[in-house]
């Protein structure tokens, strides 16, 4: 019987785990040295975000203040757009990219982006299959390897894969339209955009690193409890 946590593929989640280290300090040691970099036109990240919805003819999101570092977020239902205590005073260069990645979402809202919307209902199967996928597999396992708890565990997993998925080009595209938002709205000059730019593009290994973190717990399930190397 192979064992659900002390295997050889235990290697997967160890290098999933480093891959999202790597990506999370390289966002953080990014923003902080472009932090640093103070806007010349002297915007703040929540006038930028205010400025951009105003620009986009969006008036039904509102702009609230939210703890924390670097907490920033849209949220669809609500139609709020929260800028975190690191974000929403700075002047600097990384903070108006992020606040503006974040209206780029609001942009999505507004258009009908359809992988944002695919996204918003992906949401209760991705915490549906969060809650039962380990569940599942573990009354699989106690009871002897059952190949029908053992595949809903699986199936449940794969929701929260699929979220991870799709969500990436929901947060490439909010990153493309906050960049030429950002080039063409005159918040930043044509130095301080590739800039703001680097910052974006580290924000997204994050996500990227995510999705390869599912991807690599996916296979592991797959390749214990798949039914290749199971009993009858």
């Amino acid at each position: 019987m192979l064992y659900p946590f002390f295997d050889s593929t235990y290697i997967l989640i160890i290098l999933g785990i480093v891959v999202s280290m790597i990506a999370s300090g390289f966002v953080k040691r990014t923003f902080n040295t472009y932090n640093q970099v103070k806007s010349q036109n002297g915007y703040t990240a929540t006038d930028a975000a205010r400025f951009i919805l105003e620009q986009s003819g969006i008036h039904d999101v509102q702009i609230e203040r939210v703890r924390g570092d670097l907490t920033d977020h849209y949220d669809s239902r609500a139609k709020v757009l929260r800028l975190s205590d690191t974000t929403a005073n700075s002047t600097s260069v990384a903070a108006i990219g992020v606040a503006a990645h974040e209206v780029g979402h609001a942009i999505q809202d507004q258009k009908n982006y359809i992988p944002l919307r695919l996204r918003a209902g992906l949401v209760p199967a991705a915490n549906l299959g969060q809650t039962l996928s380990m569940p599942m597999i573990m009354i699989g396992v106690f009871a002897g390897m059952n190949q029908t708890f053992l595949n809903l565990g699986i199936l449940f997993f794969s929701f929260s894969f699929l979220f991870q998925v799709v969500t990436l080009p929901v947060e490439f595209n909010a990153s493309g339209r906050a960049l030429k938002i950002l080039s063409n709205g005159g918040i930043l000059n044509a130095q301080e955009v590739p800039k703001a730019r680097k910052v974006l593009v580290a924000a997204a290994m994050t996500y990227v690193a995510a999705a390869f973190m599912s991807f690599l717990q996916l296979l592991r399930l797959l390749l214990l409890f798949g039914g290749g190397n199971n009993d009858d």
